[in-house]
């Protein structure tokens, strides 16, 4: 409902990139229902209350926050890199659980996580120049804002940041989501 809103307040305001933002937002909102009914692959509601947040909190940003308030944009990345990081640990662990042709050891698990939340930062990052540079190209209004070399690298440290809680407590907690998708690649 808060994202339907924000989009409204984005169309009435002719903001392309509160629309396009709080629309994508929604469609990430809507992956969870997709896989269970698609895949049968369940997700804890607190999973979903993360990802939803996470989409919200960016989708806000987009309202303003993003410009009068500095923290807004790290704790948005920070939120959002955690998300990215529980998909790759899920991913890769079910993965190494479900063949014997991949395994990660656990103490390089860690590891795994941090480079793959922040080479997805990267890539987030060289989006959001080409979006700023496409924008720029065709004469209209940035859908993704770059704000420099100096935020683009605090993004990074903060993707590390949501990273680092993925990798520290995270774990523990995806186990169940992780043995989902395992018996979900078993079952195939």
């Amino acid at each position: 409902m808060i994202l339907l809103g924000i989009f409204v307040i984005g169309s009435v305001r002719g903001d392309t990139s509160v629309i396009v933002n709080s629309a994508l937002g929604f469609g990430v909102t809507l992956l969870p229902a997709l896989l269970e009914r698609d895949y049968d692959l369940s997700m804890d509601s607190g999973l979903v209350l993360w990802i939803s947040t996470a989409v919200v909190v960016h989708a806000v940003g987009a309202l303003g926050p993003y410009q009068s308030i500095w923290l807004w944009d790290k704790i948005a990345h920070t939120l959002s890199s955690s998300v990215v990081a529980a998909i790759g640990y899920t991913t890769v662990r079910a993965v190494s659980e479900h063949t014997s042709d991949v395994w990660i050891p656990p103490r390089l698990m860690f590891v795994f996580i941090l480079l793959f939340v922040l080479a997805a930062g990267v890539f987030w990052e060289v989006l959001e120049f080409l979006a700023a540079q496409l924008a720029v190209v065709i004469g209209s209004e940035g859908v993704l804002i770059q704000y420099g070399l100096t935020d683009t690298m605090l993004d990074l440290v903060f993707d590390i940041v949501g990273g680092l809680i993925v990798a520290i407590w995270g774990t523990a907690y995806l186990t169940g989501t992780t043995s989902e998708l395992t018996s979900w690649l078993d079952g195939r």
